[in-house]
């Protein structure tokens, strides 16, 4: 998704995204917002998802190439 010409930038990182979706998230689910400004912040937090989903990606890709190839179990310590 191509973000809107008037849509701000996305955050730096993917913790700032993540906040951001939350908050938006909490923000639709009130139920007290006006039918346009909840499009605008569907459309941020689809932004904002696509972003996340990036980020995670990149750093599967990144565990893959740290452990010769092969995407092996977390093993949480």
């Amino acid at each position: 998704m191509i973000p809107q010409p008037d849509s701000p930038s996305l955050p730096s990182t993917y913790e700032e995204a993540l906040a951001e979706l939350e908050r938006l998230v909490a923000a639709m689910e009130g139920g007290q917002m006006p039918l346009d400004q909840l499009i605008e912040n569907y459309r941020r937090g689809a932004d904002l998802l696509q972003f996340c989903r990036a980020r995670l990606e990149v750093v599967e890709q990144q565990v893959k190439v740290l452990e010769d190839g092969q995407l092996k179990p977390w093993m949480a310590s």
